[in-house]
């Protein structure tokens, strides 16, 4: 769960200080890239349904893993658009943006073999290689995220003159 706050904080970071310079970046979007960039953790639903229950019901191979990919970002993302009508193609854009940087980040983290997961599939099936910078389960990861969204936060409301 820690793993989901670090990803879904990052966009939060990023946009809210572009807010300050660009009137067309509110608060919408940037919770909509915060909602984005918790895709590629819904190859976790794994854990409720099992990949063999599907299987069974559709009648054919299923695996939750592409979805914590480029690909599985980008089809998600798109079906989530399509909701959004007339703002399909910039809601699409703010949801890819979160995804990406959610799958940057798990690119960064350390993994045992030196690799990271094939996330840019179905592009390419590289594994590129990790600078390990951070363990998933690291509580002090969290608390980072954490210290520096609340900072801008505060920033944010500071700003706006703690305006509601």
């Amino acid at each position: 769960m820690a793993d989901l706050l670090t990803h879904v904080l990052v966009p939060f970071v990023l946009l809210t200080p572009l807010s300050w310079r660009f009137s067309g970046l509110s608060d919408r979007w940037i919770v909509l890239a915060m909602a984005g960039a918790a895709i590629p953790d819904l190859v976790k639903i794994g854990i409720v349904v099992d990949d063999g229950v599907i299987e069974s019901l559709a009648g054919v191979p299923f695996s939750y893993a592409p979805i914590s990919t480029l690909g599985g970002v980008i089809v998600v993302a798109a079906a989530i658009a399509v909701c959004f009508r007339d703002y399909a193609r910039r809601a699409f854009r703010y949801l890819l943006f979160g995804g990406l940087t959610s799958l940057v980040l798990d690119g960064v983290r350390v993994f045992a073999d030196g690799h990271a997961n094939a996330w840019l599939y179905p592009f390419v099936w590289w594994r590129p290689p990790t600078p390990s910078l951070y363990v998933t389960a690291d509580p002090r990861v969290t608390l980072v995220a954490v210290a520096v969204a609340g900072l801008v936060f505060l920033a944010d409301r500071y700003r706006t003159g703690f305006e509601a």
